[in-house]
């Protein structure tokens, strides 16, 4: 798999870069990125590493825009169908910083960080817990994609 051009002078820069937009609001795809430089023979701990953190601090920064953010602000624009933010509000009283764990779920894992900010989940916990479920996503991408290199 061939890097599009910019890629290779990026290097894990970019990868962090990738990373950390894909945690946002922004659809993004950073597996991509990092199945293709691992593909073209990056080092891999490296690649772990740079996407494992770009990510966890895309996802946290999503998590203090929720923290700044308020509920009431949120239920405009959440679906009034299926309880919307207030079976959010459930979950998070119910689980907790455990849902965090789940942040690196495509569609979903943004607006998991982002509702875990609004609710005040503690954040010790879910920066504990976010960077294991995003660490444990790379970590089968790269177990994945490594045996084709």
């Amino acid at each position: 798999m061939e890097l599009g051009p910019g890629w290779q002078e990026w290097g894990l820069a970019g990868l962090f870069l990738a990373s950390f937009l894909a945690a946002t609001l922004l659809p993004l795809g950073s597996e991509a990125v990092l199945a293709a430089m691992a593909l073209a023979g990056w080092e891999p701990m490296g690649l772990f590493v740079a996407a494992t953190l770009g990510n966890w601090a895309g996802g946290m920064s999503t998590y203090a825009l929720g923290r700044w953010g308020s509920p009431e602000r949120l239920a405009g624009r959440m679906p009034r169908s299926g309880g919307g933010l207030e079976r959010w509000r459930g979950r998070a009283a119910r689980w907790g910083p455990w849902l965090a764990l789940f942040c690196w779920a495509p569609v979903v894992g943004d607006l998991i960080a982002l509702l875990l900010g609004v609710f005040r989940v503690s954040w010790r916990p879910v920066a504990l817990l976010m960077g294991l479920g995003k660490a444990a996503r790379y970590a089968v991408v790269l177990w994945v994609v490594m045996p084709w290199r």
